[in-house]
């Protein structure tokens, strides 16, 4: 692979020397003479074309990068702690990480979605799914902010979601491992698998006014590993398909025991029959114990509700609900074509890729084409429901995605390329090499209607001789690729934030010009907010201290205060008070075992902190906001116990000492 770049080093360096001298060398095909610097260039004060959203995967976090430059515009903290931004570390957003097992400061972000209406995405919201810990995050991408957290129950791993149904209906989520139900006994032997475990799927509703999710229902499935899923679109509309794997049931060692069958499936759901049999009182109220937690922008706060009942659907007594169609085995992705006809299962140890039919999936299922059942569900015939299959399209297949024009791309794990193919006649029409080892791809749209067939890009998980080295670990990438011709080009790599797995991208005129600049102070709704420096205030009540402060360039008010005492716990309630964009004041203090506040515009955000020792105490602005920036700083002097100093607070005030404002103490 080295003398292989060196030497395309060495061509693409004499082919620039001789443009340069007006010689152009004859034969010099595009991918050598194009220029690929302009096509992903955006010039200072300009901006990028597309919004490109990156799960974090391992971090917990979402990244946003934009297209075609690649540049990175923020880091959206989702489902773990985020010092930057306190998020997780402020009293307002702490409740965001509860859960029904407590305060959970990390999870594993794997995959997103964006809001769809009539199948075509709305710029509103985006999904998030923590694996760990099954939860569902939605995310407002008018703030840029997490602005709901819903816990799944019955459910362990939430590796198969969020994908939602073409009018957002739904937010739909798969087990990833098959366990006993929060209700049933879990202490049962593991070899039991085959008895004891079973999978959900969980269909979550979704407000199409303020987003709002819930729990719809969950269906009960047998107990096999859950993977990635799409929505039928159009024709196809009411129905999910879901990969899934492990139809062995095993419970040890399943890179060998659940690979021993040559097929597995993907499960047909028709959630319009689910809907159906909820209505006619189908389903059974199950009792379960997890956390519903949102941010209200008015308040600057989050709240976190503990929800006691789910209902669910068992699918194998409620006929025409669920249906299993044989695909090759360890499939990872099921993708639904732009028209809604066609459904791809990808198997990763296949050497082909299946197209299925949705009318002939119809058809199979009015004529009773079924090849036996699995676990009381039926089977359909893999002939009935295929269309064709993608011949040696490479090695590894795992991820589709669509470009408007009847073609489809798929990434190939193991031998590190990407394939183009047609969707009607299946040839491979391109492959390009990429470094290495590609998961996801992402084109804007592309599980759409109406994908935007400018670019494709292709988040690789090795990167080794594509950046300096740092150590064991290397930078995991994004590379980007014109698609707009028959040949895909290659034309920019970035690294990327750990661990990309999936991706959505969205034209930015769709996003950008509805982003919050600043949130009016006047509207501020957050019980401890000060709307102006004369309000600002220290309050004690017994052993608990409220300081209400506020910060605008370059001072806090007050920045002197005096009177805290050990065993206190103080609350710095602070106020950012600018009312310009992209003016956001930082807030820290010595010793507190907690991370810094970050206040938007108009905003209030808390800091809890105990001192743990007598003495003065430097508080400070942790977010470069002037030419003072240095100079935005104060002291809290803490005494000891049972002292007999009085509260008082002061900005501007140094001599003499009677001259400060005290407060009474409240007992």
């Amino acid at each position: 692979m080295k003398i292989y770049n060196i030497r395309m080093m060495t061509i693409a360096v004499a082919a620039i020397l001789l443009y340069a001298s007006g010689c152009k060398p004859k034969n010099v095909n595009s991918a050598v003479s194009e220029d690929a610097a302009v096509k992903t260039y955006v010039a200072p004060g300009k901006y990028d074309e597309f919004y490109n959203f990156v799960s974090g995967g391992f971090s917990g976090q979402m990244s946003v990068y934009g297209l075609p430059s690649g540049r990175l515009l923020k880091v959206v903290p989702v489902f773990s702690v985020d010092p930057e931004k306190g998020w997780g570390y402020s009293e307002e957003t702490k409740p965001m990480l509860n859960t029904s097992r407590g305060f959970i400061p990390w999870d594993d972000l794997h995959h997103m979605d964006l809001s769809q209406t009539n199948g075509e995405i709305d710029g509103r919201w985006l999904f998030a799914n923590a694996n760990n810990t099954p939860r569902i995050a939605r995310i407002d991408l008018t703030t840029f902010r997490t602005a709901e957290i819903l816990e799944i129950p019955n459910s362990a791993g939430n590796h198969s979601s969020p994908f939602i149904t073409e009018n957002t209906e739904y937010v739909v989520a798969g087990t990833r491992f098959s366990v006993p139900m929060d209700n049933d006994n879990g202490d049962v032997p593991i070899n039991t698998y085959k008895q004891n475990f079973k999978g959900t799927l969980s269909f979550i509703s979704v407000d199409k006014n303020d987003g709002n999710m819930q729990i719809a229902f969950q269906i009960l499935c047998p107990g096999v590993n859950f993977d990635l899923s799409h929505a039928g679109k159009g024709p196809s509309h009411g129905w999910f398909f879901f990969s899934c794997y492990n139809s062995e049931q095993a419970n040890t060692l399943l890179e060998v025991n659940a690979s021993q069958k040559d097929k597995d499936f993907i499960m047909a759901v028709n959630w319009k029959k689910a809907e159906e049999y909820l209505k006619a009182g189908k389903g059974k109220k199950v009792s379960v114990k997890y956390a519903h937690n949102k941010y209200d922008d008015k308040t600057h706060s989050s709240k976190s509700e503990t929800m006691t009942e789910v209902t669910m659907l068992d699918s194998k007594d409620l006929p025409g609900l669920c249906y299993l169609i044989p695909c090759p085995k360890s499939p990872h992705g099921c993708d639904v074509d732009p028209s809604g006809e066609y459904f791809v299962g990808s198997g990763k140890l296949a050497a082909l890729i299946p197209v299925f039919s949705y009318s002939k999936m119809i058809k199979a299922i009015e004529n009773k084409e079924f090849d036996g059942t699995y676990q009381d569900l039926p089977v359909l015939k893999y002939e009935s429901v295929l269309y064709g299959e993608v011949q040696k399209p490479g090695l590894g297949p795992l991820h589709t995605e669509f470009d408007g024009r009847g073609n489809a791309i798929t990434t190939m794990f193991v031998s590190s390329e990407i394939v183009k193919w047609n969707i009607k006649d299946l040839k491979i029409i391109d492959r390009q090499p990429t470094y290495y080892s590609p998961g996801h791809l992402c084109i804007p749209g592309g599980d759409t209607k109406k994908p935007n067939g400018k670019y494709v890009i292709v988040y690789n998980k090795i990167t080794k001789d594509r950046y300096l080295p740092t150590g064991p670990e290397l930078a995991q990438s994004a590379q980007l690729f014109d698609i707009t011709g028959d040949k895909m080009k290659l034309i920019l790599d970035f690294p990327t934030i750990g661990e990309p797995h999936y991706a959505q991208a969205v034209a930015a005129d769709l996003i950008r010009n509805k982003s919050v600049k600043i949130f009016n102070i006047e509207q501020n709704g957050n019980p401890y907010a000060s709307k102006g420096e004369s309000t600002a205030k220290v309050v004690r009540t017994g052993n608990r201290v409220d300081v209400y402060a506020t910060a605008i360039r370059s001072h806090f008010v007050p920045d002197n205060i005096e009177g805290v005492k050990l065993g206190d716990e103080v609350y710095f309630h602070i106020t950012n008070l600018e009312q310009d964009w992209d003016i956001p004041h930082g807030f820290a203090i010595k010793g507190a075992n907690n991370g810094e506040l970050l206040i938007m515009p108009g905003e209030t955000q808390t800091l809890k902190w105990t001192p743990d020792k007598v003495g003065i105490y430097p508080m400070y602005c942790t977010d470069f906001c002037s030419a003072l920036h240095q100079e935005m700083s104060g002291y809290v002097r803490v005494s000891p116990a049972g002292s007999n100093v009085p509260i008082s607070f002061s900005t501007g005030k140094n001599e003499p000492a009677d001259s400060v404002k005290t407060t009474a103490s409240v007992k």
